[in-house]
């Protein structure tokens, strides 16, 4: 029965070395027209993924509604980490403002914090990759503290794979930029 226990898992990982694992980077979109927000220092907090999401692989859902990823499928960068940087760039880009991702890298503390909370971050079998959850600014020098909902969608080829995937993903976290910059400040 140890015998058992022992070769079942050993196999599986056998398995999984014949097959070279591939990792796609979100390509970079361009951040588009200036948004004012009002501050000239923000600090974006590390985006909370849900599990799914968290990890490497790509997750795509089926047309039963069932979340699949293939192990061999994976993001060029860890994703919390990934999205924290697309979506900090984007804001920086839009705004003009000092924006950079936690720990605040600068001696002068922000004005403000930002804190991004995914509820749902997958490519939908309709090929729409869909981003939906809730920010959350906190002015840290007075100023009104914001929240508010998210439910992006951008679109993509159900053909075109991970690299389509990645592209849907890139554009919907500048989408989600643009929704906080232009509401959240």
């Amino acid at each position: 029965m140890r015998l058992i226990l022992f070769i079942v898992p050993l196999i599986g990982l056998l398995a999984s070395c014949g097959q070279p694992s591939v990792r796609y980077a979100a390509a970079p979109v361009a951040s588009g027209d200036r948004i004012s927000i009002g501050l000239s220092k923000l600090e974006v907090r590390e985006v909370s993924l849900p599990a799914y999401a968290r990890s490497e692989e790509i997750w795509r859902e089926a047309e039963n509604g069932a979340l699949t990823s293939d192990a061999a499928t994976l993001w060029a960068d860890d994703p919390a980490r990934g999205v924290t940087m697309e979506l900090s760039h984007h804001l920086a880009t839009m705004s003009g403002a000092r924006v950079a991702a936690e720990p605040w890298p600068f001696e002068d503390l922000p004005q403000a914090r930002l804190v991004v909370r995914v509820q749902e971050m997958v490519a939908g079998a309709d090929g729409q990759f869909r981003i939906s959850g809730q920010y959350f600014v906190a002015h840290l020098e007075g100023g009104r503290d914001r929240s508010g909902e998210f439910d992006i969608a951008a679109p993509f080829s159900v053909d075109g794979g991970a690299p389509a995937i990645a592209g849907a993903r890139a554009a919907a976290v500048r989408d989600l930029a643009r929704l906080i910059a232009d509401r959240g400040f």
